[in-house]
């Protein structure tokens, strides 16, 4: 066996993915995962662990899976994640537990991601079920929000003995897993909905339409109805825009809405009716990996899409397998672009962007270049539809309805790093609500914090 190359993951084939929402990876068989477990060194010092946000005990599953023990490697995987099989779909395992991996210094690292993935799929395909408590311990936590840090805190909490409630504002729970990440990376019937009835086989109750700051605020949770604790796991849902001419033209989306009316309205589907079905060509701002979420969703609703970015591909912030897919799907990239303005018909729809030209000077506050307009090179694309990925920011909803909640300036809730505690006394808070946009395992990683900090507290209360 070759023990420096990874064992290779199939995937569906890109001129027929490109015109289907089917999962583009198919995963690891038996077999394959075996093998490529076993090309794992189990270092004494795992690294590995080191650069995952939720500290699973990687050479503690891997080695089960290398013996075919299945079931006991999904135990050892839930003892830390509550989302295994999303978190082996989406997380950035390159920059994260893989690109700790000494495998990786020579040879290619373990596809630690692809082996959770396949741990987590035999799990669920055999009924295997994450262990809860014993009994509950008569205290009640509240937690806003079911996306990846609200499910992680609940999920904690409830193996802990807590009484734990999630609401969520939407009519379906999941939060970004199901309106923002597309059915062709992270399958929501198969994958989201199981993930989240193995957390309600904790103990965890889900009640969705409850609007937090309309109806009902944090307050009342625990003034009148009981609450010990309450976690703000609400993300960031609130889209930014450049502010350029043209931006109220019909036909001008932000991602957000973009992806939710395809994954949660289910705008693929045969007979659907709604604008974004419309576009034949389409511009897409940004170059994260929500942008190439869009981008990759508007080519298989039937559109050319172009890429507009204003820095090169060295800068781009998506995964590099997301890039990766979106070439080899026929998604075109206008690097080092940047519009201007949008263009409307006389009926007030987007028929074209005004860009102008752009090169990379000294670098920013980031570390990256700054991109600069290059004088007299503007041109304008002809497009039907323009999606805006600039990134989110928190809804200020619940902040402005709770006494004692400082947000700071971007008006991200202020919590501390190690355990999510707010201003708040019993409040805690952690994701994208307090960092602002980000992945799906951070967010889970604080969602984890937060619990330890929410037991401490109700411990020694």
């Amino acid at each position: 066996m070759d023990v420096l190359n990874k064992i290779p993951v199939r995937e569906q084939d890109p001129q027929e993915r490109a015109h289907n929402f089917e999962e583009v990876c198919l995963g690891y068989n038996e077999e394959e995962a075996k093998c490529e477990a076993s090309r794992c060194i189990n270092c004494k010092n795992a690294q590995c662990i080191k650069g995952c946000p939720v500290a699973i005990n990687i050479p503690g599953f891997i080695e089960q899976v290398k013996e075919g023990n299945f079931e006991k490697a999904y135990q050892v995987i839930s003892e830390s994640s509550a989302l295994p099989a999303v978190c082996g779909r989406v997380c950035p395992q390159e920059s994260q537990c893989e690109g700790k991996c000494i495998r990786g210094i020579k040879g290619d690292p373990i596809s630690i991601g692809k082996l959770e993935r396949f741990v987590a799929d035999w799990a669920r395909e055999n009924g295997i079920k994450p262990e809860g408590a014993k009994e509950l311990n008569g205290k009640k936590v509240a937690v806003i929000g079911s996306g990846p840090a609200g499910l992680t805190c609940a999920g904690d909490l409830a193996k802990l003995g807590y009484d734990v409630t999630i609401f969520e504002a939407l009519h379906e729970a999941g939060g970004v897993l199901v309106y923002g990440i597309p059915e062709f990376r992270l399958p929501k019937d198969a994958v989201v909905k199981k993930e989240i009835e193995n957390v309600q086989s904790l103990g965890v109750k889900i009640e969705t339409d409850v609007v937090i700051g309309k109806s009902t605020t944090i307050d009342e949770l625990m003034d009148e109805e009981g609450f010990d604790a309450v976690f703000i796991g609400s993300g960031a849902g609130l889209p930014k825009f450049m502010g350029i001419p043209g931006e109220q033209a019909n036909g001008v989306f932000s991602a957000n809405e973009y992806l939710t009316r395809s994954n949660l309205m289910k705008a693929f589907k045969e007979g659907s009716n709604t604008p974004i079905m419309h576009a034949k060509k389409v511009a897409v701002v940004g170059g994260g990996n929500v942008a190439m979420d869009a981008a990759r969703t508007a080519l298989r609703l039937g559109a050319e899409v172009h890429i507009v970015y204003r820095r090169s591909e060295e800068e781009l912030p998506a995964r590099v397998e997301e890039v990766h897919h979106a070439k080899e799907e026929g998604i075109i990239f206008d690097l080092l672009t940047n519009p201007v303005e949008i263009l409307a018909d006389e009926n007030g729809w987007v028929s074209g962007i005004k860009c102008i030209r752009m090169e990379l000077g000294e670098p920013d506050a980031s570390g990256r270049r700054r991109p600069v307009e290059v004088p007299g090179s503007e041109f304008t694309m002809d497009v039907d539809c323009v999606i805006m990925s600039l990134g989110t920011s928190p809804n200020p909803l619940i902040s402005s309805t709770t006494k004692g909640l400082e947000v700071n300036k971007w008006k991200c809730i202020v919590a501390d790093e190690e355990h999510g505690k707010t201003t708040k006394e019993g409040v805690y808070a952690g994701g994208d609500a307090v960092t602002g946009a980000a992945t799906v395992i951070l967010a889970m990683g604080a969602g984890k914090a937060a619990a330890k900090g929410i037991h401490e507290y109700l411990s020694n209360k």
